[in-house]
């Protein structure tokens, strides 16, 4: 389990003011939820008004078919991001809460607006242009939330890059399960549909996964690093097969899943 001195108690950040954020992520991303409960205190005190930002964000681009109106949820949130970096907070269960974490903590504010603007892609039907798109997407959702949590968690600037190519294989593993919904709702997710990319696109997950796992990231990165431990076998399932991509086939099994989290908790790794 995590022991580490920098998960001191935030000033603000207390369990009556997290809760919604804990219920919001314990019904719309469970698996998440799962991963944090096994977190200290301190810890989910911190990551779960993140987790609930990025549930919201999200979902906010799917909130109606009239694009102006989900252009303006997602201006909500980057209006959130930008208040709490002057001092303000607005009286919304997750908003209140994150602007404490950023206030407190001092994530940065360029990481979660980019975090935001990278879901407008989500709104239109216009395929990615190309692959650099793709990895842009990738790098500002996947890789910059793990890092304004790892950032939330005391986490050093050295500590970047390692963390950043974990959350990009992260995202990259969750884009991939998406693939079935997102063809459904008439979305293009792949610049490169044909099993051979497919299986490309997820070994250069496993190359990022394998990157920050070498980058030894510290100890206290743990709690937001762990919330990705399906990562690697979902890629390694797309890189084998990658028709179970089409097939909503990559999540592993619920006896697979809790007890590869448990044991992650119980030797301190992810």
């Amino acid at each position: 389990m995590d022991h580490d001195p920098a998960l001191a108690p935030s000033p603000s950040l207390v369990e009556p003011l997290v809760a919604p954020c804990a219920a919001l992520v314990e019904k719309g991303d469970p698996d998440r939820f799962r991963a944090l409960m096994v977190a200290p205190l301190a810890a989910r005190l911190r990551l779960f008004p993140l987790f609930a930002f990025n549930l919201e964000v999200a979902r906010a681009p799917w909130a109606s078919r009239e694009p102006m109106i989900a252009e303006m949820r997602l201006q909500f949130w980057r209006d959130v991001v930008d208040e709490a970096g002057q001092g303000r907070a607005r009286a919304h269960e997750v908003a209140a809460p994150l602007a404490h974490l950023i206030r407190d903590h001092a994530l940065p504010l360029d990481v979660l607006d980019r975090l935001v603007a990278a879901r407008q892609w989500d709104i239109y039907r216009d395929p990615f242009a190309d692959q650099a798109a793709l990895d842009a997407y990738l790098e500002d959702t996947g890789a910059g939330l793990m890092w304004a949590a790892c950032k939330a968690l005391g986490a050093p600037d050295a500590a970047e890059g390692a963390v950043r190519a974990a959350g990009w294989a992260a995202g990259l593993a969750g884009f991939l399960r998406a693939f079935p919904e997102l063809e459904a709702r008439g979305r293009v997710p792949l610049v490169d549909g044909r099993p051979e990319a497919v299986a490309a696109l997820a070994r250069r997950g496993l190359a990022a996964w394998a990157r920050a796992h070498a980058g030894r990231p510290p100890a206290v990165c743990a709690p937001a690093l762990r919330t990705a431990w399906q990562t690697p076998a979902i890629l390694r399932t797309a890189m084998r097969d990658p028709a179970r991509v089409a097939g909503d086939a990559l999540a592993p099994s619920e006896f697979a899943r809790r007890w590869g989290l448990l044991w992650r908790a119980a030797s301190g790794g992810w």
